[in-house]
């Protein structure tokens, strides 16, 4: 039965999509970066800053720009990228790059580095803006300028993220003020409809000299972190929110990866019926960037047995394989982790 499992699997994996509460980063490995012309010279150092631009994301820390071998390796960016493109952008000319994953995975695992995967919990963000003596939320609506800036910065950051609907039922569950005197309590239920856990809310003036002050909040669910923030202009401002939301996610989540051996890791999954459930389990598994492979070791009625050959170790697997909404973990046994598979 295995063997014939096997098979059917090796072609269906590709017709699978990845199903887990977090999203999946589809341009983790690329940056765009403003442009003067279309030489050389700018493409090379263009291709820089992309190429600090993804290993920010892949890291999710700001610092690891001041590593000697990322230095080493940024200055000689334009040989590594995979393809590029010129396009008009809304401020003129931008080049837009991509890495191959692997170069950068290994640059940032040789660095000593932590790696963070593509799966990444989704943050529903919330502002409110005081302009002029008015204060309202910043949405595509009604101030699409600072909403595109917010969502930017997010993008730059590698972050799944979206604004609320402020719709009727959002009105209903928070006001401006709610924002304004940043309650955690208050906005952490209004998001849960957008099934998540991750919130990032502020509150920012747009002050007559044209500096932007006010205050930045994060929730995971548990923890909170609050940060003052004042820039010369509104960019910066969100540029701030998101990388407080950036650098609590990845110490969740991003793991420094051993410099020797891969490590295997034994995952026991039961609650697998169809042959559907497996697949897209294996599939998940095997698109996991700490995972090289998910090898079936057996299977008993509804229970898979699996050796993962991983980059990192049980701990750290086990806090990236929990972002799978399908996975619901379960009293570990000796030497394994253990799950049970809900649709």
């Amino acid at each position: 039965m295995l063997g014939i499992i096997a098979r059917l699997l090796g072609a269906s994996l590709m017709l699978l999509a990845v199903a887990a509460s977090a999203d999946v980063v589809r341009n983790l490995y690329s940056a765009s970066v403003p442009v003067t012309d279309q030489s050389s010279q700018a493409l090379a150092a263009a291709s820089r800053d992309a190429l600090g631009q993804v290993v920010i994301k892949v890291s999710g820390s700001e610092g690891a720009l001041n590593d000697p071998s990322v230095q080493k390796a940024m200055a000689g960016a334009r040989d590594h990228v995979q393809q590029y493109a010129f396009a008009e952008g809304e401020g003129g000319l931008v080049a837009r790059f991509q890495f191959e994953s692997g170069y950068v995975q290994r640059l940032v695992k040789q660095a000593g580095l932590p790696l963070w995967t593509a799966n990444r919990p989704r943050v529903i963000a919330w502002l409110v803006a005081e302009q002029n003596g008015d204060r309202q939320f910043v949405s595509m609506d009604t101030t699409p300028d600072l909403a595109r800036q917010l969502m930017a910065e997010f993008d730059q950051r590698g972050i799944p993220a979206q604004l609320p609907l402020y719709d009727l039922t959002d009105a209903t569950a928070v006001s401006v003020d709610d924002v304004w005197n940043l309650d955690g309590g208050a906005l952490q239920a209004a998001s849960q409809r957008y099934g998540a856990e991750d919130v990032l809310f502020g509150r920012v003036v747009a002050m007559s000299t044209g500096e932007w002050l006010g205050d930045w909040s994060y929730l995971d669910g548990r923890n909170r972190l609050d940060r003052h923030a004042s820039a010369p202009e509104s960019a910066s401002f969100s540029r701030q929110g998101v990388g407080l939301a950036a650098e609590s996610m990845a110490r969740r989540y991003a793991v420094v990866t051993s410099a020797g051996d891969d490590a295997l890791v034994m995952l026991n999954v039961s609650g697998i019926n169809e042959f559907s459930a497996y697949a897209e389990l294996v599939a998940w598994l095997e698109n996991l960037e700490l995972v090289d492979h998910a090898n079936v070791r057996r299977i008993a009625g509804d229970r898979v047995e699996l050796a993962l050959v991983s980059l990192a170790e049980a701990d750290d697997l086990a806090k990236l394989i929990e972002l799978n909404e399908h996975l619901v973990a379960q009293g570990g046994s000796v030497g394994a982790l253990e799950y049970l598979w809900q649709n």
